[in-house]
Order: C-alpha cells, then sequence, then structure tokens
C-alpha cells in the first residue's frame, strides 16, 4: 500500500508576517547526560535548546532536528566544554535552510555530592548543588558557563556585638562587688548565662556564575564548590553528631557576615581562577520577612 507524502506545513507555507526571530526552540525537555567532571554519575535534568531564525520567509525551523541531536549526542559522550563547540556547530548545520548562525544549549540540575562531617571521621551524607551549564554560539564566538548555588549559614556581626554587650553587662552586674573572682565561678556562670542573649543566624544562598574556557575537558565543578565552601567557611552540613555541631557553632562565631562580607569573600577566592565571573547572595534573614542581598561581577 503506498501512503501519500506527510505535509510539512512548517516549511512548505511561507509565514503570514516577515520577521527575523532571535530565538526558536523548546523549553524544559527531559534528558539523561553524564558529565566529562565525573562520567559514571548519571544526571537527571531539564534542556532548553534553541537556534535563531533569521530568515524572514521560513515559516519555521526543523524543531525535531534539535530534539533528536540532544538526544543523540548526550547518549554519545560526557558533556564537556571542548565537545559543546562541535554539538552546536551541527544544530547550525542542521539549520541550513533556515540560514541559522546562533545556537544555545542549556542543561539544569542538582548535582548531588557526598560531604563529609566537620569532625565525626567517617561520617558524611549528600547534599545537592543545583548547577546550570549554558553554552552559545553566535557566528564565531563561543561562551560557555557554569551557574551553581552554594547554601551556607551566615551569622550577623552586629547582633553579635549587641549579644556580647548584654553579656558583658550581666557579668559586671553579678560580680560588682568581688574584688577576685575565681575562674570556676566565672565558667560555672558562663555555662548557665552565656546564652542570654544569642545572635542571629540564617540559612543563605550564593548564586555563582563563572566562564569556563570553551578549550578544557571538563567544568571544573567540584573545584568551584571547594573554593567557594572554602571562602565562606560555614557551608551547610549533611549529617551531624554533638561534636560536628559544635564545630559548625564555632565556624559561625569565627566567621560572622554581613552580606556584603560574603560577596567580597567570594569575589576574592574566585578572582584568581575565572577571567570573568558573577556573584549573588543572598541572606534569608530570620530578623526581617526579607532578603538581605549583594551582588558583584569581575571581567578581567
Amino acid at each position: 500500500m503506498n501512503f501519500a507524502a506527510l505535509a510539512d506545513t512548517a516549511h512548505s507555507d511561507t509565514p503570514a508576517f516577515a520577521t527575523a526571530l532571535h530565538s526558536v526552540g523548546m523549553h524544559q525537555i527531559d534528558v539523561l547526560f553524564t558529565l566529562a567532571d565525573n562520567p559514571d554519575n548519571v544526571l537527571s535534568a531539564k534542556a532548553d535548546i534553541s537556534v535563531n531564525l533569521p530568515r524572514a520567509d521560513k515559516k519555521g525551523i526543523h524543531m525535531s532536528r534539535l530534539y533528536q541531536q540532544l538526544y543523540q549526542w548526550l547518549e554519545a559522550q560526557p558533556v564537556s566544554p571542548v565537545g559543546l563547540q562541535a554539538f552546536l556547530a551541527s544544530l547550525l548545520h542542521s539549520q541550513q535552510e533556515c540560514g541559522s548562525t546562533s545556537a544555545t544549549l542549556r542543561l539544569q540540575c542538582d548535582l548531588v555530592q557526598r560531604r563529609p562531617a566537620l569532625k565525626t571521621e567517617g561520617l558524611a551524607g549528600f547534599k545537592a548543588y543545583p548547577l546550570a551549564l549554558e553554552a552559545c554560539s553566535d557566528g564565531d564566538k563561543l561562551s560557555v558557563s557554569l551557574r551553581l548555588n552554594i547554601g551556607y549559614s551566615s551569622t550577623c556581626p552586629c547582633s553579635a556585638t549587641l549579644s556580647r554587650q548584654l553579656l558583658s553587662e550581666q557579668f559586671t552586674e553579678q560580680f560588682a562587688t568581688q574584688q577576685v573572682v575565681d575562674t570556676k565561678q566565672v565558667s560555672q556562670w558562663l555555662l548557665q548565662h552565656a546564652s542570654l542573649a544569642t545572635p542571629h543566624s540564617q540559612r543563605s544562598t550564593a548564586r555563582l556564575s563563572v566562564d569556563i574556557s570553551p578549550t578544557h575537558n571538563d567544568f571544573g565543578i567540584l573545584k568551584l564548590i571547594d573554593l567557594a565552601e572554602q571562602a565562606l567557611a560555614t557551608p551547610l552540613q549533611t549529617a551531624v553528631k554533638r561534636a560536628d555541631e559544635q564545630e559548625f557553632a564555632r565556624l559561625n562565631g569565627a566567621n560572622l557576615m554581613f552580606v556584603e562580607d560574603a560577596a567580597r569573600r567570594l569575589h576574592a577566592a574566585l578572582k584568581p581562577h575565572y577571567p570573568a565571573f558573577s556573584i549573588d547572595v543572598a541572606h534569608h534573614e530570620s530578623l526581617h520577612p526579607h532578603d538581605a542581598v549583594a551582588s558583584v561581577s569581575y571581567n578581567r
């Protein structure tokens, strides 16, 4: 039995309004892929893929080709900066009839990593790091970027000062009549009253975006995570025992941070390693019903 050729309206018809389009494609495609950073770890992600449509006389692009090429490419190899250039070039080649000159791919997922406890040997847990990889090809220009969210704890320096002031005043009042104070007596008093006032702290988020060289073989994701968490010094923890919780409390006390401090710490940590980056920091205040925010960018 012979069947008639299926109609191809997107390419046989002409548009009612002849206008070039900056971007046409698909968002939120479900995909599985691996990273060159860790090719044994299969990640579930959402993909956005698009090309431009500069020919105003063309009704539509070859949409299904984008999907098929993405699926086949992710099946064939781990995603790497150096591999993205050839992939985007293949997208443009598939849209030659449309005159496409620019292509974009974005992959968004959670990278789940095993992170050790601060003190307890052998204790660890899993933590998710939301990330996005984006590659854009426009003519002879190719840009690759990595976006990553880092969760951490921030303790307010002002609140800490006010808490210490209350403690100092209470201590002076308690021992005002004594010329000499026994250390054991002081120690016991502190155990009972040192929490007379406590500074407010909150879960906080740093959103980092760094430019990656298209010639690199991997994205250096773990390097970025470690740089950021070491700079902040108070990353969110997974499994903890009392020794770990105590160490976390110590680190918060030793690293009091306004939102400005956090942004500057991260800027100093990233500057030697990346030619361009942006930082957006948010402290999800426990004192207020709103967030404190700061941002900074750098371009060498």
